[in-house]
């Protein structure tokens, strides 16, 4: 009876592969939480103003830089969005031939370009800003005042976690830090 010493591998197999139960699993909790937000964000936004969630990023950051007179690259802002260096150009060539972003050669380094919001640019972001800061209001407005502290000094311990490489073979590297668990995050999240 080979066919039933198969079905029996098969059930071992099964049995000892991987299980990874995505309802705990942090990386794809943070994603999807983040995917949902953003996308009922971008539905205040999109519509009204034909902004994509790439674009309202780059024009957010921007407008942040504007408020301390620095305009930024567009690594700069790849980086303080941690979004794809393509997403960012894509997003910032659409804002530039939409009348929304200026790009203009940087006065103390004649080979970096940087990105400014232009008046059309300055007023669809005062007119977002606050559709957002609404948004957030309400969804914090859902959780007591003892859980909006907790999510921000969550958010703020993970948002310290050095996010190194995971190794050759699959292991993250070991937390930082004492041990103290409510101060040492341990392994990041990843992208995952």
């Amino acid at each position: 009876m080979a066919g039933d010493d198969d079905g029996g591998r098969e059930d071992r197999a099964a049995a000892a592969a991987p299980h990874l139960p995505l309802a705990r699993f942090l990386p794809y909790r943070l994603s999807v939480l983040s995917n949902r937000i953003s996308a009922r964000i971008a539905d205040l936004y999109e519509r009204r103003f034909d902004l994509t969630l790439p674009e309202w990023r780059v024009m957010a950051v921007l407008g942040e830089a504007a408020a301390d007179d620095r305009p930024m690259s567009a690594q700069e802002v790849a980086q303080r969005t941690a979004m794809d260096k393509v997403m960012v150009s894509r997003a910032v060539a659409r804002l530039i031939a939409a009348g929304r972003v200026d790009r203009a050669v940087a006065a103390e380094d004649r080979r970096r370009s940087v990105l400014t919001l232009t008046a059309e640019g300055r007023h669809i972001h005062d007119a977002v800003v606050p559709l957002a800061q609404a948004y957030e209001r309400a969804l914090l407005d859902r959780l007591s005042p003892r859980d909006r502290a907790a999510l921000d000094r969550v958010l703020s311990s993970l948002e310290g976690v050095d996010l190194a490489p995971l190794g050759r073979d699959g292991a993250a590297s070991p937390p930082s830090g004492d041990g103290d668990s409510d101060t040492d995050a341990g392994p990041g999240p990843g992208n995952g």
